[in-house]
């Protein structure tokens, strides 16, 4: 277990803006497939909201332990562990020998996620437009933070908006 980490993974707009109305604003095949393969065969932690948001014929999210976080005592969704905290549903990850869950959303989870301390490496898909949206990444002192990779994609017929992926590792 010494060699996993804890990985968050999000699209964030110029403006922060990261959804509107519990859905994506932006359609970017490029970047959907960059998350599916990123993610594909490690635990999903994502919290209710969140979850409720990926369109029902896609979840849970295929090759991938979907976990969720929320308050909700009865709350269940097929094919899905449901933890009540964040500290909990990250440690059952890594003691199932996983070596980097991802931290998926949405914004409070990330909120949490960045404020305890429990990430060492961050995916972050910067959009290239700013939107009208109603949930936002949290701002993260980037002094903490070493650029490591950076992957620019311009706009073409598939993906309407520039995106750039960087990948941030704990200092």
């Amino acid at each position: 277990m010494n060699n996993s980490r804890v990985s968050l993974i999000a699209a964030v707009a110029e403006n922060g803006v990261i959804g509107r109305n519990n859905d994506l604003i932006w359609h970017l095949p490029g970047d959907m497939n960059f998350f599916r393969t990123t993610t594909t065969g490690h635990h999903v932690i994502m919290g209710r909201k969140n979850y409720e948001s990926i369109p029902e014929k896609y979840r849970p999210l295929v090759n991938r332990t979907n976990i969720i976080v929320t308050r909700n005592k009865n709350y269940s969704a097929d094919n899905c562990l449901i933890f009540h905290s964040l500290k909990d549903a990250i440690d059952h990850a890594l003691n199932a020998g996983d070596e980097e869950p991802f931290i998926i959303g949405g914004g409070q989870i990330y909120q949490l996620a960045l404020e305890n301390n429990f990430i060492e490496r961050m995916y972050l898909t910067h959009v290239h437009e700013s939107f009208d949206g109603d949930t936002f990444f949290p701002e993260f002192d980037e002094d903490q933070w070493n650029l490591t990779s950076v992957k620019m994609n311009e706009a073409d017929s598939k993906n309407i908006h520039p995106f750039t992926i960087s990948v941030y590792d704990k200092k």
